[in-house]
C-alpha cells in the first residue's frame, strides 16, 4: 500500500470501494488461510493486515515500511501490531506484498530478502498493477518502475527460488473503461505524462456501486481470470519436496 494514497484518502481509506475490494478479493483468494501473524512487507497504514485480524485469519500483525518515521506498537480491535522499518528474518506463516514490487529497481532481490527466511510451509501474497501497455501519470505519481502480467509476476517469484500456487487478474470488471481511456488519452494527446494520482473520493452512491459491480467480479470471474484485469493477485510458495 502506497503512503501516498493514504494522504490523499484520510480517514476514508477504509470505506473506498478499492481498498474495500481489494480487501475481499485478497481473502478470498487467501481461500481460509490462518496464520498466528501476519508479516505485512511495504504495508503503510497496515489496511490490510489489519483487514485480516477483522476476519479471524491472523491474532497479530508486523507491517514493515522503511517510510515509517520510528517503530512503534498498537492494537486494533484488542490485537497487537508493531510497525517496524525493518526485520532479520521472516518468522511468519504468511507474508503479504499488496502494490510493493512495482516500487522497486529489483523486484527478486525483495522478494528474496523476506522469503528466505520464511518457513519452508510458508506462504506469499503479491498483488502488482497489471499489463505495462496500462502505464499511466498515475504510475508515475507512485514512482513505479513496471506493470506486470501473470506471465512476469510467475517469472519473477521463480527467479525468487519460489513456486507460483494461483495467479490472477482482478478489477477486470474497470477493465475494458480504463483501458480505452488511457490509450485514447495517449492517441490523441501525444505528450508526456502527467505525474497525477487517479484516486480519488467519491460519492456514496458510486462508492457503494463500484464495491457492489466488484463483489460480483468476485464471485464469478475471479475464479478463473487469467486474461486482463487492473491487478494480478499471486500466492506462491517455497518448493515442496525438494
Amino acid at each position: 500500500m502506497d503512503l501516498k494514497e493514504e494522504e490523499i484518502l484520510g480517514d476514508k481509506i477504509n470505506e473506498h470501494w478499492y481498498y474495500v475490494s481489494k480487501g475481499r478479493a485478497m481473502r478470498q483468494f487467501l481461500d481460509g488461510v490462518k496464520v498466528d501473524e501476519v508479516l505485512d512487507v511495504g504495508a503503510g497504514s497496515g489496511i490490510f493486515s489489519k483487514q485480516l485480524m477483522d476476519h479471524g485469519f491472523c491474532e497479530s500483525a508486523v507491517c514493515v515500511d522503511p517510510e515509517y518515521a520510528e517503530n512503534s506498537e498498537e492494537t486494533h480491535n484488542g490485537k497487537p501490531i508493531k510497525f517496524v522499518k525493518n526485520i532479520k528474518e521472516t518468522t511468519q506463516n504468511l507474508i503479504l506484498m499488496m502494490d510493493v514490487l512495482e516500487h522497486v529497481p529489483d523486484d527478486v532481490a525483495l522478494v528474496k530478502e523476506y522469503t528466505d527466511s520464511m518457513p519452508d510451509d510458508g506462504q506469499l501474497l503479491i498483488t502488482v498493477p497489471a499489463f505495462q501497455f496500462m502505464w499511466s501519470g498515475h504510475d508515475i505519481f507512485l514512482e513505479h518502475y513496471r506493470r506486470y502480467t501473470i506471465e512476469m509476476m510467475e517469472e519473477t517469484i521463480r527467479g525468487a527460488g519460489l513456486e507460483p500456487i494461483k495467479s490472477r487478474y482482478f478489477f477486470g470488471s474497470l477493465f475494458p473503461a480504463v483501458a480505452a481511456i488511457r490509450l485514447t488519452k495517449r492517441a490523441l494527446f501525444d505528450q508526456e505524462l502527467e505525474a497525477k494520482s487517479e484516486l480519488k473520493l467519491y460519492p456514496d452512491w458510486l462508492n457503494k456501486t463500484l464495491t457492489g459491480i466488484h463483489d460480483a467480479e468476485r464471485m464469478s470471474l475471479f475464479s478463473f481470470n487469467k486474461y486482463f484485469g487492473l491487478s494480478v493477485f499471486c500466492l506462491c510458495g517455497k518448493p515442496q519436496g525438494k
